[in-house]
């Protein structure tokens, strides 16, 4: 019944932070009664659910992505990753997932890097005679990087959620994002040569260093937040505040791109989107707590040890799971949802909370560029001017790549928790 009526008010398109409420109290009254339900403590569910200082991170990581598109950062950082590898076949495909990776350390976020540096990758990618299918499907592929390396909003729920440490996280997605970047990088480099795509201009060190020292300064962003979770510094949350106040100093004061108009125009954007996340997790507290007294953990325990106890094949089942609702729901619904009933089954079946993280994330990356609900698909659509089911079709090839890293991390565990281990101890 928890289940059924979760996903019978989800497919009436009512808005999933309600859908959540809704089912847990109907699920408390039928445990409880209605009686003895106290409305008191679900409000104080609601307030409590919020009031966690790592969920701060998630509207500071969205603000700073928010001011780097605003403050003309894309195009710098898309100029230095081009003096790097646009020389080579296929330069501006390598150049879209590089400066995609750079950016990612900055916005934390897939339909962010999408739409800011977007623009102009696609742009340039026509303009030199790229496919715009072609174009737009590298664009997306490579946004998903995006919320798999630090930081990462996606993360920060996980690990609010999961009750785990979101530095190990943060630190756990370096890898992962690395290979993300050397698979979509050598998918490109085969396609390249087989359609035949134009090289950019030769490789000039005096245009490496001139692109560097106009890019330098968005480039020390990603340093700052991985550099200071690393040593100790501050935490994930402290240092989205530092990247936030660094990003509007760079587009207020130093290039002079932010207006105020635009100032208070993208503020109001973040707050909106902050607000509907942070709903949802609020009304997740009451979920959390809905899920506990019904059960649901201990019961869907005991369905996956009447399957198998053997912790790969359990593996693989949750991913089935993972990319049937990527596909439906955005990644931060599916999260909400499926984070409190699955972390609690992760001890029992000798899963690091770690190591699933970071193979839950990446696994929703393919859901963002998969019909009927990618949200980077409709970010392209819009970006891109291109029709829904051509870019569909493009994006095709690009699931594989993605695909074979989560096959790698989920098969070899240590890809993600080497690192955090190695800074932060067992």
């Amino acid at each position: 019944m928890f289940f059924f009526l979760l996903i019978g008010l989800l497919l009436l398109g009512i808005p999933v932070g309600y859908c959540i409420g809704v089912t847990s109290i109907v699920a408390l009254v039928i445990k409880w009664g209605y009686p003895s339900l106290s409305f008191g403590l679900i409000a104080q569910m609601l307030v409590y659910g919020i009031n966690n200082f790592p969920i701060l991170a998630v509207p500071l990581f969205l603000l700073t992505g928010a001011l780097m598109n605003e403050g003309g950062i894309s195009s710098r950082i898309f100029g230095f990753a081009g003096s790097l590898v646009g020389h080579i076949r296929g330069g501006l495909a390598h150049v879209n997932v590089l400066a995609s990776f750079i950016f990612s350390g900055m916005s934390g976020a897939a339909a962010a890097d999408a739409a800011g540096l977007g623009q102009i990758e696609i742009k340039a990618m026509e303009d030199a005679g790229y496919d715009k299918d072609f174009s737009c499907a590298v664009t997306g592929a490579s946004a998903t990087i995006g919320p798999v390396v630090p930081p990462s909003v996606p993360l920060v729920l996980y690990g609010v959620l999961a009750g785990t440490s979101v530095s190990k996280l943060f630190i756990g997605g370096l890898v992962p994002g690395s290979l993300m970047v050397i698979s979509l990088m050598v998918l490109c480099a085969l396609i390249s040569k087989r359609r035949g795509y134009p090289k950019g201009d030769r490789f000039r060190l005096n245009h490496l260093f001139t692109t560097f020292k106009k890019a330098i300064l968005p480039l020390l962003t990603p340093v700052i937040i991985i550099g200071g979770i690393w040593t100790g510094v501050f935490t994930p949350t402290e240092a989205g505040g530092v990247a936030a106040l660094y990003a509007g100093v760079l587009g207020l004061f130093v290039y002079r791109e932010i207006k105020p108009r635009v100032l208070i125009a993208t503020l109001r954007n973040v707050a909106i989107t902050s607000t509907a996340i942070l709903f949802i997790l609020a009304c997740a507290m009451i979920y959390n707590s809905a899920l506990t007294r019904t059960q649901v953990p201990e019961l869907v325990t005991n369905a996956l040890f009447s399957i198998s106890k053997d912790p790969l094949v359990i593996l693989m089942l949750l991913n089935v799971v993972l990319f049937i609702s990527g596909c439906f729901m955005s990644t931060a619904e599916t999260i909400t949802l499926l984070t409190p009933v699955i972390a609690p089954l992760l001890p029992k079946f000798g899963i690091d909370p770690i190591h699933f993280g970071l193979v839950m994330v990446l696994n929703l990356m393919i859901g963002q560029l998969t019909p009927p609900f990618g949200i980077v698909l409709y970010v392209l659509v819009r970006v891109g001017n291109i029709e829904f089911g051509r870019l569909v079709r493009a994006c095709v090839p690009f699931y594989f790549p993605i695909a074979v890293v989560l096959f790698l991390i989920i098969f070899f565990s240590d890809l993600v928790t080497f690192l955090p281990n190695m800074v932060f101890g067992k």
